[in-house]
């Protein structure tokens, strides 16, 4: 049992008998004396893939979803679907573009840790790894010395994504994204 005071982006819990991963997580402190914390939360349907929002009480709690995490690969794309397959049997699961919408531009071939989420042998959405590298293909020409500043610019990654970098950062080099926030991090 999950309460929602811990409720984190990328959770699946359990909603009428339906699992639910968790999108977003909105906190809200009210000034007034004995007001308690309250949570927004965005969750999709792992099924049908509706949003559903829920202000919550950080004693609320919600049922952990039934549900096999399995250990897969991503493989390559083929007309907007994305394959995954299994690092045990080789089985394969194809995922709609629809559905990865957040986690697309994390998806490069070959990218191994991630985790499917499977219900009855269907594949209903992924984890991604917490950290993934990727390298830059396009940012403003590197300043010499600037590695004591916190001043950053815009970097486009070989997936389509856009970080803020350090400016010390130049084309071609590999990185550490976070894919929970989609902050940089480090060099990799």
């Amino acid at each position: 049992m999950a309460k929602a005071g811990d409720l984190k982006k990328g959770m699946v819990v359990d909603i009428n008998g339906v699992p639910h991963v968790v999108k977003q997580v909105e906190v809200r402190s009210p000034s007034s004396r004995g007001a308690s914390t309250l949570y927004k939360v965005r969750f999709n349907n792992l099924k049908t893939g509706q949003k559903l929002d829920e202000s919550l009480k950080g004693d609320d709690y919600f049922k952990d979803a039934d549900f096999v995490r399995v250990k897969v690969q991503f493989s390559y794309v083929d007309s907007g679907n994305y394959i995954f397959m299994n690092m045990e049997d080789y089985t394969q699961y194809t995922l709609g573009a629809d559905d990865l919408e957040d986690e697309i531009g994390y998806l490069t071939e070959g990218l191994e840790d991630i985790a499917a989420l499977l219900v009855d042998d269907e594949i209903l959405g992924i984890e991604l790894p917490a950290v993934v590298a990727l390298e830059i293909v396009e940012t403003a020409p590197e300043i010499k010395g600037a590695t004591a500043t916190g001043r950053t610019k815009p970097a486009r990654l070989t997936t389509g994504i856009e970080v803020q970098v350090p400016e010390y950062l130049k084309n071609g080099e590999l990185i550490k994204i976070n894919t929970l926030t989609g902050k940089f991090m480090s060099r990799a």
